[in-house]
């Protein structure tokens, strides 16, 4: 074999072994990107879970911030109030946090624990934390019987059953104050905004003088049974 064939050979292999030690780079390069971006999904999973997870156990009602305009709405029909008011299912503490600084004393019930951590964080950043309050705790287990101004930002599925308990427990002074969907039977007081942003007013005084007329429901057994024959 002459010398210019014995180079091109030693030249040919050179170039098959840097083939494959570029191919087993790349290798590694895509083994780690993938490792890379696995790893930022997981954590942002962790981080963002917390906050999008049920708020409420009876019902499922993820957590949705309210928008500014919702916020705006509230405080404007409670303009002319004062004492004490509850935001059932707080969410990150918005309502609590700006009712806090129009002077009310202002408490969340949140069963999410990371939004309520995260609430009296963010009412202490904001200089209320004195005026403020924020409690794990799952509605249906709590009495509101203390709030003079109540607001629920809630569901259909669960209007009904606390219509209910708001009517037994609330004073005859309270105000209800329901954004994006209203109460099923109250009658409301008077409404502010429009489209997703409207809320709905309710005095207590008319809706414990005026209790709806609920109709029981039979069950499918009771209306498949016969009339008895006398």
């Amino acid at each position: 074999m002459s010398q210019e064939e014995l180079f091109l050979d030693s030249t040919h292999a050179g170039h098959c072994k840097s083939g494959t030690g570029d191919s087993r780079s790349r290798s590694r390069l895509g083994l780690l990107a993938t490792g890379v971006v696995g790893g930022s999904l997981v954590a942002l999973y962790a981080v963002a879970a917390p906050f999008v997870a049920p708020a409420l156990r009876k019902v499922c009602l993820p957590f949705v911030p309210a928008t500014t305009a919702q916020v705006e709405n509230v405080l404007t029909v409670l303009r002319a109030r004062s004492g004490t008011l509850v935001d059932i299912g707080s969410g990150d503490g918005r309502i609590v946090i700006a009712a806090a600084k129009r002077g009310f004393q202002a408490s969340g019930f949140e069963l999410n624990p990371w939004l309520v951590w995260y609430s009296r964080y963010k009412a202490w950043r904001e200089g209320v934390h004195r005026c403020t309050s924020f409690h794990i705790s799952d509605l249906w287990k709590v009495s509101f019987a203390q709030y003079s101004n109540v607001v629920i930002f809630g569901v259909p599925q669960m209007m009904d059953q606390l219509e209910l308990k708001l009517a037994e427990e609330l004073p005859s002074t309270a105000k209800v104050v329901a954004c994006r969907f209203p109460f099923p039977t109250w009658v409301p007081e008077h409404t502010a905004g429009e489209g997703i942003d409207t809320v709905w007013v309710y005095d207590a005084l008319t809706f414990k003088s005026h209790p709806p007329q609920r109709t029981t429901k039979t069950t499918p057994e009771e209306e498949d049974t016969p009339d008895s024959q006398t």
